[in-house]
C-alpha cells in the first residue's frame, strides 16, 4: 500500500477515518438510546440487551419491572400500590386521574415531557405506552433494523476489506480479518433474534461478543492500512 499514488492514499485514508469515526458515533448513538435508559433503571448491559429484544420477564409491564426494582425506593410504598393497581386493572383512561398525582409528584422530576433517554411520565397516552406488557422488539421492528444492517455492514466491510486486502500483511491475516468481520455480523445480528424468541439469558451474551468482536475487526483494518499507507513509508525513508 506504501507504494500506490498519494491520490489513492488520500482518497483510502479519508474514506477509513470517516468510517472510524462513523462507527464511533453508533456507539455514542447506542449508549445513550440503549444503556444509559437501562443504567438508569438499575440493569447492566446485558439485562438491558435481553429486555430491548425479548422484553420484561413474565410478561411484565416496563412500569412494574421499575416500582419493583430500581425505582422502589422513588415512591412511597402506598403510592406504589395504588399506582400498580391501576396498572392491574388495565390503566385505563377513566382511573389515571387517581394516579396522576403520583406520577407528576414521584416521576415527572426526570421523566419530563421532553425526555430523551428514559420514557416521559407526564401525559396518561405516555404512561399507557409503558403500561403495557413490555414484550420486547416487534417482529417488524427487527426485521426492518436487521435488514437495514446485514445490506449497510456488509457494504461497509466490503469497502474496508478490500482496501485492507492490499496491505503487506500475511496472507492469512488478511484472510481472517477480511472475512471474520462477515462471521460477527451473522452472530451480532442473528442473534437479536435467539435472544427475543429463543434464551434471551444466553444470546443477549453472544450479541455483545459479536458486536465487539465487530468493531475490533474494523479497528485493525482501519489502523493497519493507515499505518501501512504513511508511517510505513516513514519508518523505511528514515532508516536509510
Amino acid at each position: 500500500m506504501r507504494n500506490l499514488p498519494m491520490a489513492f492514499r488520500a482518497l483510502f485514508s479519508s474514506f477509513l477515518i470517516l468510517i472510524g469515526v462513523g462507527y464511533l458515533m453508533a456507539l455514542t448513538y447506542m449508549y445513550v438510546v440503549v444503556i444509559q435508559p437501562h443504567r438508569q433503571m438499575g440493569e447492566g448491559l446485558v439485562a438491558g440487551i435481553s429486555d430491548q429484544y425479548h422484553g420484561s420477564a413474565n410478561g411484565k409491564t416496563l412500569i412494574e419491572s421499575a416500582l419493583m426494582g430500581p425505582m422502589a425506593d422513588k415512591i412511597s410504598v402506598a403510592d406504589r400500590t395504588i399506582v400498580l393497581q391501576w396498572v392491574h386493572d388495565g390503566a385505563t383512561a377513566g382511573g389515571y386521574p387517581q394516579v396522576a398525582p403520583i406520577f407528576a409528584t414521584d416521576c415527572a422530576g426526570c421523566h419530563m415531557a421532553d425526555a430523551q433517554s428514559i420514557p416521559p411520565l407526564t401525559s396518561f397516552g405516555a404512561v399507557q405506552k409503558v403500561a403495557r406488557a413490555d414484550t420486547g422488539t416487534s417482529l417488524a421492528d427487527l426485521a426492518e433494523v436487521s435488514h437495514i444492517h446485514l445490506f449497510g455492514i456488509s457494504i461497509i466491510f466490503l469497502l474496508t476489506g478490500a482496501i485492507f486486502a492490499l496491505s503487506e500483511t500475511p496472507i492469512w491475516v488478511r484472510v481472517f480479518l477480511v472475512v471474520v468481520p462477515y462471521l460477527t455480523i451473522l452472530m451480532d445480528i442473528g442473534s437479536w433474534w435467539f435472544t427475543k424468541y429463543l434464551d434471551p439469558a444466553f444470546f443477549a451474551y453472544v450479541v455483545v461478543v459479536g458486536g465487539a468482536c465487530m468493531g475490533l475487526a474494523l479497528a485493525a483494518q482501519i489502523l493497519i492500512a493507515l499505518w501501512e499507507m504513511w508511517m510505513a513509508p516513514l519508518r523505511t525513508a528514515s532508516s536509510r
